[in-house]
């Protein structure tokens, strides 16, 4: 009997802030998911209060303005995001629920969005051109994009970078796998000759600066010695590019720098190598030849052409 009075009053006495520390610490995660899942609850921690009680969220009205709440919230985001957000809050209410300070699944209302098969997500080789000539673009989206293009990395990879990863005269860097490996990424001429210009000097703290001084509590991690500003976060860089684009996504520009290089003969283990997947299925949908690629190869084919 006393057992279950002391896991009641627990249950009534765990905090929002409290539950989402417990649940960051369950798991061994890789730095760079540690980052994404706290980023992720941390507007979830300041939409419901850090001193809010987890057992709230066992009433029907409270979850259902949670589900209000998120709906809203990323609506008009990329069904990839809504998709992780959400991944990350169930996973959190089900480590609470297996610890006993939830009762009920606050999040059973939400449904993942219906994402389309797009063959077509990788940009033509006139798109990737055209975002290179505009001089006017701040000169931490086009470090950011080249980087993206050329090291065929993952957005949030690139975005966790450090100063302290790069290694600038062999032209690659240090990230950490989704497993949590270490692992190098590669770029080319076009984003050397930028980074030392992104840089300024700067040697620790985050390669990609927001443009502000943060006007809330960041980790020191995520925060730059000299300027004092903190990370560039994923939801501002993928706003830009956006904007930029008419609509395309960070991940289209990986998406594009790997079907780019099948289309010009790249083998598999490379390009494994260079997408960093654990198998050949997962490399297929991004080392599809596009259109364009189809289409120059029927014309170069053709019985009629004339030869020189």
């Amino acid at each position: 009997m006393s057992r279950l009075v002391r896991l009641e009053r627990e249950r009534q006495s765990t905090t929002v802030a409290s539950g989402i520390t417990a649940f960051l610490a369950e798991h061994q995660l890789s730095p760079g998911s540690k980052r994404v899942y706290a980023s992720g609850l941390r507007v979830v921690l300041e939409y419901l209060g850090a001193d809010t009680q987890l057992a709230q969220l066992d009433d029907a009205r409270t979850a259902s303005r949670l589900a209000n709440w998120f709906r809203t919230r990323y609506m008009h985001t990329a069904p990839a995001t809504w998709i992780r957000q959400l991944a990350i809050l169930r996973s959190a209410c089900a480590c609470w629920r297996r610890r006993g300070w939830l009762g009920s699944d606050p999040t059973a209302s939400l449904e993942r969005p219906k994402v389309s098969l797009d063959r077509t997500r990788a940009l033509t080789r006139e798109q990737i051109a055209a975002l290179w000539r505009p001089e006017d673009m701040a000169l931490r989206e086009r470090t950011l994009w080249r980087l993206l293009y050329q090291t065929a990395g993952r957005a949030n990879a690139i975005l966790s970078l450090d100063v302290h990863d790069l290694d600038l005269p062999n032209k690659r860097a240090r990230v950490s796998s989704k497993g949590g490996a270490t692992e190098w990424v590669f770029w080319q001429t076009g984003a050397a000759l930028l980074l030392p210009r992104l840089l300024a000097g700067r040697s620790s703290g985050p390669v990609f600066l927001a443009d502000r001084l943060p006007t809330k509590a960041v980790p020191s991690i995520d925060r730059c010695p000299v300027t004092g500003r903190a990370r560039l976060s994923y939801r501002r860089a993928a706003e830009l590019f956006s904007q930029a684009t008419g609509g395309s996504t960070l991940h289209q520009l990986r998406h594009s720098a790997l079907t780019h290089a099948a289309e010009d003969g790249t083998n598999t283990p490379i390009l494994l190598a260079r997408s960093r997947h654990a198998s050949v299925r997962s490399l297929e949908r991004y080392a599809r030849p596009g259109p364009e690629a189809v289409a120059r190869h029927v014309a170069e084919h053709d019985p009629a052409r004339r030869r020189r």
